[in-house]
């Protein structure tokens, strides 16, 4: 692939790894001692509609000590 594209492509996943992150976090935080300590199943779901498709990615992020 070329140049562009690869800065395209990592641009975007930075973005989405930062935003990620920030929603989590803040999910947490509202959740107070209800997250804390607690495994939680998460989902992402990646799509492209041009190409038609889609990808997903699940696993478990573990709330903060309480």
């Amino acid at each position: 692939m070329d140049d562009e594209f690869n800065m395209s492509l990592r641009k975007f996943l930075k973005q989405v790894g930062v935003t990620s992150q920030q929603a989590i976090e803040e999910a947490m935080r509202k959740a107070g001692a209800g997250a804390a300590g607690k495994g939680h199943k998460v989902r992402m779901v990646l799509t492209i509609e041009d190409l038609d498709m889609q990808h997903v990615v699940e696993g478990e992020i573990k709330g903060p000590a309480a």
